[in-house]
């Protein structure tokens, strides 16, 4: 005989389905409205022709071995005596709007020979200062100060989708390198978000990306012959 607790059960499971589905579609929908966002695209194709352009450099020093001239040399003298301060302070700038490519000079220095986990954690504490720097700015002098490092269309965008996306934007911008995350960091002082979680979401996903930064340039080094 045909249960009636039975059919609402088998009701209840399609409908949870259905949700399930539903909320797929509108997270792929929200994902692909992302990456449709002029200044994310501008972002990710600057990206892209960056890495390329890295690429052919690195297989250029492999292929001359120009790893191992006077040049190579003095470099990594100078990161071995200045390189963590000057990392220090570059990604403080780099953390604010200044483009500073704070990813770029994390890998650079790994090859160069710098010692990846004080490099590591030296990059993520200064990124976080710098990202404060922009929370602090924000927070107290308000939307006049964020008008004036953003245009009014960008900032409209980039609070469009905060609204739609919240602390998950700004990790997944934290842990993408190519983002622009800094601008971020205006939004969440404009906003008064709270600090803990704005430092959290901050640090937490630049150690990760510096790490695995700090390791593949320390393995270019070997690779062209530099460490």
């Amino acid at each position: 005989m045909f249960k009636p607790e039975k059919a609402l059960n088998t009701s209840l499971f399609a409908e949870k389905v259905e949700m399930a589905r539903a909320q797929s579609r509108n997270a792929s929908n929200g994902f692909s409205d992302l990456l449709k966002t002029s200044w994310v695209k501008s972002a990710l194709i600057l990206g892209i022709v960056f890495a390329v352009i890295s690429v052919i450099i690195i297989l250029l020093v492999r292929l001359f071995n120009i790893g191992a001239t006077p040049l190579f040399s003095n470099a990594e003298a100078f990161v071995a005596q200045y390189g963590l301060t000057g990392i220090f302070f570059a990604t403080i700038l780099a953390g604010t709007v200044l483009p500073l490519g704070s990813p770029a000079l994390v890998t650079a220095a790994a090859l160069l020979g710098a010692p990846k986990f004080p490099l590591v954690f030296i990059a993520a504490t200064g990124f976080t200062i710098g990202m404060m720097i922009n929370y602090g700015l924000a927070y107290g002098l308000g939307r006049p100060y964020v008008m004036k490092k953003v245009s009014a269309e960008k900032l409209e965008e980039v609070m469009r989708l905060w609204n739609r996306w919240g602390w998950v934007l700004y990790t997944i911008f934290g842990f993408i390198p190519v983002l622009p995350v800094e601008l971020l960091s205006l939004v969440c002082g404009l906003l008064r978000t709270p600090l803990r979680i704005f430092l959290a979401l901050s640090f937490i996903p630049r150690l990760v990306v510096f790490a695995a930064l700090a390791f593949f340039g320390e393995y270019l080094g070997v690779w062209i012959g530099i460490s």
